[in-house]
Formats: C-alpha cells, sequence, structure tokens
C-alpha cells in the first residue's frame, strides 16, 4: 500500500490543532511546520507526531513548499489547522492511495461552517480544492495568499468532505480581513493590475450579486447574506489597496 504524509503549517492554532490533527491520525506521517507560536500549538502537536519544524514566518506559499520538503511519503495531504478530514474522506483517501490510480491528485468538497452555520450555497459548497497529491507531481503555486497546488497530470475528485471551521465570529473574521486583502493586493500589484473607482465599485457589486443571487446565497439565511455581504466588501478593499500601492508608487516616482 503507497503511504500517505500529512502537512500542517501552524501559528497560535492552540484551539484547533488537536481536533485537526486527530482527523488525520491514521495517516503514516504527519508533518507540522509551526512559524514560533506563542501558545500550546506545538505542545499539543507534540501528542500526534515528533516531526515538528520551527521557523520563522516566510509566508504562507513557503512555509507549506518547506513542510512539503520534510515529507517522506509517495502521497500527500495538505490540510489547515482549521479544517478536519471526516470519516468518509479517510476511508475514501485509503481506498484511492491503495489502488494506485492514474490520477496524480485528487479534489475534495469543502464544507465551511461559518458563524454557526453550515454553509451550502454561495459558491462556497461544494468548493472543490486540490488536497491530495503524490508528492513528485505537485507543487506549491506562489500566491501570497490563497494559494494553491499545481498538479502535473490528471487530476480526480473525491466524494468525501474536507469540512473547514472558517469563522466562528465575525471578531475572527475582520482579523483575517485585513491581511488577506493586503497580500491579495499586493499579488496583483506585482502581475501589474490596476484599479480605479469603477473596478471597485463594479467587482464588490458583482460578486455580491453572484454570490448571493446566482448561486443561491440567499438560501443560507441570514448567515449566507453577511457572507456575501463581506464577501463584497473583501474585494472592494482588496482593489481599494490595490489602487493605493499604485498611487503612491506613481507618487513617488
Amino acid at each position: 500500500m503507497s503511504d500517505l504524509s500529512v502537512i500542517v503549517i501552524t501559528l497560535n492554532e492552540e484551539k484547533n490543532i488537536r481536533d485537526c490533527l486527530q482527523s488525520v491520525a491514521w495517516a503514516d506521517e504527519i508533518v507540522v511546520v509551526d512559524s514560533k507560536s506563542t501558545d500550546r500549538t506545538v505542545e499539543i502537536a507534540r501528542e500526534f507526531t515528533e516531526k515538528i519544524i520551527i521557523t520563522d514566518w516566510i509566508g504562507y506559499s513557503r512555509t507549506k513548499k518547506l513542510a512539503l520538503e520534510q515529507a517522506t511519503c509517495e502521497w500527500v495531504l495538505w490540510i489547515d489547522a482549521d479544517e478536519r478530514a471526516t470519516e468518509d474522506l479517510k476511508s475514501e483517501i485509503r481506498s484511492v492511495i491503495k489502488a494506485d490510480p492514474p490520477q496524480n491528485g485528487f479534489e475534495a468538497a469543502r464544507r465551511a461552517f461559518f458563524l454557526g452555520k453550515w454553509i451550502k450555497h454561495c459558491g462556497w459548497y461544494p468548493g472543490y480544492v486540490l488536497r491530495l497529491f503524490r508528492k513528485n507531481k505537485g507543487r506549491f503555486d506562489e500566491n501570497l495568499v490563497h494559494e494553491g497546488v499545481i498538479l502535473a497530470g490528471e487530476r480526480g475528485r473525491l466524494k468525501g468532505d474536507l469540512v473547514h471551521f472558517t469563522d466562528d465570529s465575525l471578531e475572527h473574521y475582520l482579523e483575517k480581513f485585513n491581511k488577506y486583502t493586503s497580500l491579495a493586493a499586493q499579488r496583483l500589484f506585482s502581475q501589474n493590475r490596476r484599479a480605479g473607482f469603477l473596478a471597485i465599485i463594479l467587482r464588490a457589486f458583482f460578486i455580491f450579486i453572484k454570490m448571493y443571487i446566482l448561486r443561491l446565497g440567499f438560501l443560507d439565511g441570514l448567515k449566507g447574506f453577511m457572507l456575501c455581504l463581506l464577501s463584497a466588501n473583501y474585494v472592494a478593499v482588496k482593489y481599494a489597496k490595490l489602487w493605493e500601492l499604485d498611487f503612491f508608487e506613481r507618487r513617488n516616482t
């Protein structure tokens, strides 16, 4: 049977890491790369693995690349600290890699728990993400945020869900908001993208209509409305920050 490494990156994930690692404790190897947490993250992680690498924070993509380099198994499952592998997903992954499939990677549907509710619409579910792949056939891209795996060869889809406890409060959402919008704007700026008034307004309006109307977000009730509204605001702020980067560059030249 082919073996499986699970890779996880952490930074002050004390409240999440035990449940996360418990959900993948069946793997042959667990690799944790921790960016100098100041809480009990590392202590808890040691209950599940001794393969823990401590490093300075070097960014999402580079940290995951470091974790991937430390993995020694043929197959790799990438999971975030606020995610859990369900029992169905566990059984399916085991069966898939045992069968030695022609595909080099597999996507899983990610089911998100947002403000105490499972989101079933808004374009968030099934929200397929490539998480299982042969180590020698996958690599992480260079994105500053929302990084992903670049896969060589065919990909398949798993039926089991990967559950994501994304935001349990608006405070938690907003804590990430500023950092993520800044990173996303920097990424666009590095790609020579620019934004003006219409881009900021229209892109935000479109994302709300897309998520709330076209992707049936209204069926998720008040939580769905809040998610769509916050997502539109995310887009507006991201492009406003892109405009700001361009403005200061032109002013300083």
